[in-house]
């Protein structure tokens, strides 16, 4: 059946379902190694087997926790609390289904009530840090801003 894998591939590859070392995981993910480490003590979900050695091995499912928080991380613009705060508030499962468009039938993606990192992004070269915008410019955008902030609360009452 084409849904089913099988434990063994050809050509000496690993199956879907083998562990996987910390060094295969940091480099089908792009990571450091450390950045690895340090992320296991900061969320409990995180438990890799543990051999000999203190060597690690991770499983599928300890990989796709890991994807996950880089996609939180990275992409969308999480804080480590941030992230931690979304497992406890809809749990690890449901947060993985949701950023990962695994979502089961019948269910809604809840979206994140969590603190994300400040827009660190660099102004355009051609802005003067001393002219800033307008008082006219400022009313407008606080104005955009409150209109976008009872859109959020409307969607969210709806989802409640």
């Amino acid at each position: 059946m084409a849904a089913e894998r099988s434990h063994a591939t050809s050509g000496g590859e690993k199956s879907d379902r083998a562990f996987r070392t910390i060094g295969e995981v940091s480099q089908s993910l792009d990571l450091p190694q450390h950045v690895l480490r340090f992320w296991e003590t900061r969320f409990s979900q995180i438990r890799p087997l543990k051999r000999g050695g203190n060597r690690r091995y991770y499983r599928p499912e300890d990989i796709e926790l890991l994807r996950t928080i880089k996609t939180l991380l990275y992409q969308e613009g999480y804080t480590i609390k941030g992230v931690q705060k979304r497992f406890r508030e809809q749990g690890v499962k449901s947060t993985i289904a949701s950023v990962h468009g695994t979502q089961r039938p019948g269910t809604a993606a809840v979206p994140p009530v969590t603190e994300r990192r400040e827009d660190t992004t660099e102004p355009p070269p051609d802005a003067s840090p001393a002219s800033g915008p307008s008082a006219d410019e400022r009313a407008a955008r606080e104005q955009a801003l409150e209109a976008l902030l009872n859109e959020l609360r409307t969607l969210r009452q709806m989802l409640d």
